[in-house]
């Protein structure tokens, strides 16, 4: 069944409030996870009209590329390496408003210029994936996305 996004918020944190339950409905009784997080990367983007948007899955000693929306994207990055490795190491939260002053950033799209990278965490402490949001705007990310993204995260986490 196919889903329309209906959102009427103006403001961004009521956007995320608005959004939550629709990524419920689009996932709920959906065992498969790609189909849920390929749905989930969509929403999003669809929402916020982000640059980049997507999951890196923890696969042995790497992060994998799984389901996005946008360009092209690096396929594997090393756990501690740029943003996503680096955000998967710590399991943390990474909100970088430059991605140039971020050391070892890993530039997959040189129009890449501002990221939030949220892991998400089955268990105690074992991250499973990381949420990869880019902007092609400097400083675009701000507290009010790093609370929604780390509430959908636990989530996100239970598809895994």
């Amino acid at each position: 069944m196919a889903e329309d996004l209906t959102l009427t918020a103006t403001t961004k944190a009521a956007r995320y409030a608005e959004l939550r339950p629709q990524i419920e409905a689009l996932t709920t009784g959906e065992p498969d996870l790609t189909a849920n997080l390929a749905n989930t990367a969509a929403a999003l983007k669809e929402a916020f009209g982000f640059f980049w948007v997507g999951f890196y899955l923890v696969k042995e000693d790497e992060l994998v590329l799984g389901p996005f929306q946008g360009p092209v994207a690096c396929t594997r990055i090393r756990r501690g390496r740029g943003v996503c490795g680096a955000s998967w190491a710590r399991a943390q939260t990474l909100l970088v408003p430059d991605v140039e002053q971020f050391p070892g950033h890993i530039a997959c799209s040189s129009a890449s210029k501002s990221e939030i990278v949220v892991p998400i965490i089955r268990g105690a402490g074992n991250v499973v994936a990381v949420l990869d949001v880019d902007s092609d705007k400097l400083n675009d990310f701000d507290a009010d996305d790093q609370e929604a993204l780390e509430a959908l995260a636990p989530l996100v986490a239970s598809w895994f």
